[in-house]
């Protein structure tokens, strides 16, 4: 009842708050202009991820039982940092290498002093050794993570349905282990998110811009790394996280494989070679590229929630065989049709 709650505070605030956000970016001059490079052909307001970020801390605010203080301060602290330095990127203030390589690893930093941190390593090695490499790995996945959806906002809708979808499975993988906390924050995500999409799927009145899309990346990754599965596999309390977020993950290693090979820098050479782009271009358009990365985001959703019901020797051949699919989806995607930058 309280996921329900907070997911209904979340969407109903969301819903309601874009409308002025819009309205507030037109005034300032906070828009997103047509390029070469992009999909829209008229200017459309920015500001978005300001009417997600209300939206999710009021949800969290008005409904958060049982979660340490120092968690909530600290997921506020991350998500707000991250929302500030997009809109100053969004305006042109900011070079863009300050979002990758100081306020992402900061935010991981900030949750991991918070005491949200991965617990893989920390399950085979002993004392400092494991929580070290695990705080390493804490910093190196909401990093990761954060950029993924960072690049994932490239297409009407994208971005703020596989962060809902997301977060959903999160919630459910959450309410299977016993842990409220953490189905009110994924709760919050997915009423923010959706409320949010009312007004950004195609043709979309507005984006989320850079602030929203980070702000979306931190929420989940750090939804991940508070999730703990109920599973005696070592194998499933990485996989079930890396499943649910298998679309930007595949998104990303996409596009970097891709400029990699054609000799240009992943993260600061953008381009129409995305999942959803070549998508589009084989016949789907814009809405049906969407839905099926929508549908893409569900099915491996589900094969997390699957993940979290095999044994230590089903999990083994489990993970090989979608680290080989999603590897195999890579080649497939770069085989697909692209505009060339």
């Amino acid at each position: 009842m309280v996921g329900l709650f907070t997911f209904t505070v979340a969407l109903c605030t969301s819903l309601v708050i874009t409308v002025p956000v819009r309205q507030l970016a037109v005034r300032v001059g906070m828009v997103d202009r047509p390029g070469p490079r992009k999909i829209h052909l008229e200017p459309i307001p920015l500001l978005g991820g300001i009417a997600i970020y209300a939206a999710v801390m009021l949800g969290v605010l008005v409904s958060h039982s049982g979660e340490a203080l120092s968690q909530i301060l600290g997921i506020l602290a991350g998500a707000t940092l991250l929302l500030l330095v997009g809109i100053l990127d969004d305006r042109g203030w900011l070079h863009h290498q300050i979002k990758l390589f100081l306020a992402m690893p900061l935010a991981g930093l900030i949750v991991l002093a918070a005491g949200i941190r991965a617990q893989v390593f920390s399950t085979f090695l002993p004392g400092r050794f494991g929580f070290a490499a695990d705080a390493v790995l804490t910093i190196f996945w909401v990093t990761g993570i954060t950029a993924s959806f960072s690049i994932l906002d490239y297409m009407d809708g994208v971005c703020a349905g596989i962060a809902a979808i997301a977060s959903l499975f999160f919630a459910v993988l959450a309410m299977l282990s016993g842990q409220a906390p953490v189905t009110t924050l994924a709760a919050a995500v997915i009423g923010a998110a959706l409320g949010f999409l009312r007004w950004n799927f195609s043709p979309a009145k507005i984006f989320m811009g850079d602030g929203g899309a980070m702000l979306l990346g931190f929420l989940v990754a750090t939804l991940a790394l508070k999730l703990h599965v109920n599973d005696s596999s070592r194998s499933a309390i990485w996989l079930a996280p890396t499943l649910v977020l298998a679309v930007p993950i595949l998104d990303t290693t996409l596009v970097s494989v891709s400029r990699l090979r054609r000799g240009l820098v992943p993260f600061t050479s953008p381009g129409k070679d995305h999942t959803g782009h070549r998508l589009a271009n084989s016949g789907l358009g814009t809405r049906g590229a969407v839905l099926v990365m929508y549908a893409m985001g569900i099915s491996f959703g589900l094969l997390a929630i699957l993940s979290t019901r095999l044994n230590s020797g089903q999990m083994e051949r489990f993970a090989a065989i979608v680290m080989a699919g999603l590897l195999g989806a890579v080649g497939l995607l770069e085989c697909l049709p692209y505009e060339r930058q």
